[in-house]
């Protein structure tokens, strides 16, 4: 189902702000989009039912050009101040049917400065009149008041004099809105003018867009050559509620279009974000920082491995992690910010965690590099220096054993022999080949145990080295994790804003109008 106009925006603008304060988008990116109107003109007479209201229509043009004159006489009395009494308006009047009771108006526009008219003619009973401020007065606030008051305008009587109907101001202000509203024409004191300049006039409408516009001519010194009659029933035929329904179809056409637009240009800035580039340059920047550390820490590493093998402690891991390093960690990050600048990556969400990484380095990285050396000492050497300790360990004790055995075994025998065959028992070089056998024994393995015994400072220069590693290899993983997560952020602001863009298109599908009359007064298909 179609959302409406309103809804839609005000879901994009929520959006649009969450994107910015996230910084995934800047203000200048939406500034539009947070600009657009919501106003529109069934907020300035809300009823229960909206296709009951009246039509809206407002008289606007330059100074002294006859807007008030031109109200005065629909009304057939004096409801708004004209000629020498008041050159240039400064207030808003509403004129209405007696029968549309007026609660309220939206808090923008203020009641001191409206002025408000009732009558009883029922041929206008679905119209509402407005006259508004002279909007090319010198004073800022005129100007400022009309603007208030056109987002709730149905109908704008674009009212020009023979000799100001080039003006620029007017121009500028039809230009800008000219899709945003059904237009009539009026070339007011038709007696000072002649046919060219209403010609003249029909050519600069059809620059602004408008084919074939109603443009008419009123006097109220000559009124019975004028077209007031028809201008009246252009406002019959425009205040029906089929006019009426096509017309607000169109304005929130032509509204939805702009929203479209901006929301298309949003999503160019964010597609245009090259994660693929920036994780390539990423890794040549992180290569050569994570050389560049380990050999800055390489006497550090050196130092603490020599204290930790003598089992001295003077406070030597602080210096693992040095302010060197801290500092070198700060500048790689911020190379990648700038990277990821230059791949038009949101900054500001990649910064707030790239931070973070920073924060972990200073507090965890030292520690990590110190447990690890430490761990080192536990299990020194290789696989097979370990191997070869426990085994000369245990040949230590079980050689000299078996030596001893043997040499028992001999001086037991001799004995033995010597009683029943009368034979020498044993003699000195008998007991010196046991002693030496013996002595043999237990020297040659405790002499392979001390070679054997692996270095507790390669040991402990080892552990620090691997401890380095995975610190590096932690950042590094918290980098790459960031990146993601920022990416991903960007895919859900992305696949939001699309979701937003797909139900704009579904307001877009609704028929054009078809009447001649609503092609003639509204610009745009």
């Amino acid at each position: 189902m179609a959302y409406e106009y309103s809804e839609l925006l005000a879901q994009a603008q929520v959006w649009a702000s969450d994107a910015i304060a996230q910084g995934y988008l800047k203000q200048s990116d939406v500034q539009a989009l947070l600009m657009l109107d919501q106003r529109s003109p069934e907020q300035l007479f809300a009823t229960d039912n909206s296709a009951c209201r009246p039509l809206i229509v407002a008289f606007i043009g330059g100074t002294g050009v006859g807007k008030s004159s031109l109200l005065n006489r629909l009304a057939g009395q004096a409801v708004a101040k004209s000629g020498v009494e008041r050159p240039t308006s400064r207030e808003v009047t509403l004129y209405h049917h007696q029968s549309l009771h007026l609660q309220h108006l939206p808090g923008s526009l203020p009641l001191e400065k409206t002025r408000i008219s009732q009558h009883d003619n029922p041929q206008n009973v679905h119209i509402v009149w407005i006259d508004m401020p002279d909007f090319d007065s010198v004073e800022q606030a005129n100007k400022a008041l009309v603007f208030e008051w056109l987002p709730h305008i149905d109908v704008l009587i674009y009212v020009v004099s023979p000799e100001r109907y080039r003006d620029n101001k007017a121009w500028q202000l039809l230009q800008a809105e000219g899709g945003k509203h059904a237009w009539l024409f009026v070339m007011n004191q038709w007696d000072r003018a002649v046919t060219s300049q209403l010609e003249d006039f029909r050519q600069q409408l059809s620059k602004a867009g408008f084919t074939d516009p109603v443009v008419l001519y009123t006097s109220c010194l000559e009124p019975d050559a004028d077209k007031f009659v028809e201008l009246l029933e252009q406002l019959n035929a425009l205040s029906s509620q089929q006019a009426m329904l096509q017309m607000a179809q169109h304005n929130q056409r032509q509204r939805t279009q702009a929203l479209v637009n901006l929301l298309q240009n949003c999503a160019l800035i964010l597609n245009r974000q090259d994660f693929n580039s920036f994780r390539e340059q990423s890794a040549v920047i992180w290569l050569s920082a994570e050389t560049t550390i380990q050999q800055g820490l390489a006497w550090s590493l050196q130092a603490r491995s020599e204290s930790l093998a003598s089992r001295t402690n003077e406070g030597m891991d602080g210096e693992l992690w040095d302010t060197w390093a801290q500092s070198r960690l700060g500048d790689v990050l911020e190379e990648l910010l700038q990277q990821a600048d230059q791949a038009q990556i949101a900054t500001k969400p990649l910064r707030t965690k790239l931070d973070l990484v920073n924060l972990w380095a200073t507090k965890h990285a030292a520690t990590q590099i110190e447990l690890a050396g430490r761990a080192g000492l536990l299990n020194p050497g290789n696989n097979l220096q370990r191997f070869m300790l426990r085994l000369t360990g245990i040949c230590e004790t079980l050689l000299p054993l078996v030596a001893m055995a043997i040499v028992a075994y001999q001086v037991l025998y001799g004995y033995y022999q010597s009683t029943h065959e009368s034979i020498a028992y044993l003699g000195t070089d008998f007991a010196v080949h046991s002693i030496l056998l013996i002595g043999l024994s237990w020297l040659l393995p405790f002499f392979l145990h001390k070679k054997l015994q692996p270095s507790l400072q390669k040991a402990a220069l080892k552990g620090l080295h691997k401890g380095l590693q995975q610190v590096l290899l932690q950042i590094k993983f918290q980098i790459d994790q960031s990146v993601t997560e920022v990416e991903d952020g960007n895919k859900r602001y992305t696949t939001t804003l699309v979701n937003f863009i797909e139900q704009a298109a579904q307001e877009q599908d609704r028929e054009w109008v078809s009447e001649t009359l609503l092609k003639r007064v509204l610009v745009g298909k």
